[in-house]
């Protein structure tokens, strides 16, 4: 086990980032090692979706942990998994949960800031302080090698419009906060703003992923910002799921 934690912590390289085509259950998990993936790594939207709940843990911890398990299992390859709030904004019960995930075989995962709570009213964030305690704590129960993806939604509250200084002046806080903590790596999902993203990548001492969505930056691009991982979050299961429909569509139609 821990090569495979060694091995995927190597694959983030800033300028040269490892691409995660986010998948949902074992057999798609399957799909994208038979592209030539290097690890996997699971998506939350997907993942409720294919299992027909809403995102926002809407999804059993149960059957999260079950789908991981699977997920894992069918693969030869590092696998991450998408855990939104790890399930509770307590330090200590957060903490049980990953270490519960982390048992399932996953070398990692990613853990959001905003409340889970939120999602659906006005959506907020943890205080800094209050995630960076929850931060260490998973650190505590997952141990020294775990790859704690620490995500930031800063800038997927905010509309892309508002993306200014101001606001990787605060993911920048975030993410030495959250490096401080003992995350691995920063989540900067919703950015597109390659001269933000540069920035944050060159301030934060933490490797920095990247959500690619359609009509966002060239991979290229964004690789010369400085980021260390490229993930895809729910859009290959939507267009999986677009694909599936639109042929029932032309089949059912006669």
């Amino acid at each position: 086990m821990s090569a495979a934690f060694e091995s995927f912590a190597a694959l983030h390289v800033p300028g040269e980032p490892v691409v995660l085509f986010n998948v949902w259950d074992a057999g798609s998990a399957q799909a994208v090692a038979r592209a030539g993936a290097r690890a996997v790594a699971t998506g939350s939207a997907s993942v409720a979706g294919a299992h027909g709940y809403q995102d926002a843990e809407a999804l059993p911890l149960s059957l999260a942990l079950a789908n991981a398990a699977r997920v894992v299992e069918a693969v030869d390859l590092p696998v991450t998994i998408d855990f939104e709030g790890a399930y509770s904004p307590d330090p200590a019960i957060a903490a049980e949960n990953v270490a519960r995930l982390a048992a399932t075989g996953a070398i990692g995962c990613n853990l959001e800031d905003q409340v889970i709570a939120s999602h659906a009213t006005r959506r907020e964030l943890h205080s800094t302080s209050d995630q960076a305690k929850r931060i260490a704590a998973i650190r505590a129960a997952a141990g020294p090698a775990f790859f704690l993806n620490a995500r930031t939604d800063i800038f997927l509250i905010a509309k892309p419009e508002s993306h200014d200084e101001a606001k990787a002046n605060h993911a920048i806080e975030r993410g030495l906060a959250y490096a401080a903590a003992g995350a691995s790596g920063f989540f900067v999902p919703g950015l597109a703003d390659l001269r933000l993203l540069a920035r944050i990548c060159k301030a934060v001492p933490l490797p920095v992923n990247y959500m690619a969505f359609p009509g966002g930056p060239s991979a290229a691009d964004v690789a010369s910002a400085g980021v260390a991982r490229i993930s895809h979050g729910p859009f290959p299961w939507k267009l999986a799921l677009k694909a599936f429909e639109d042929a029932a569509r032309e089949a059912l139609a006669g």
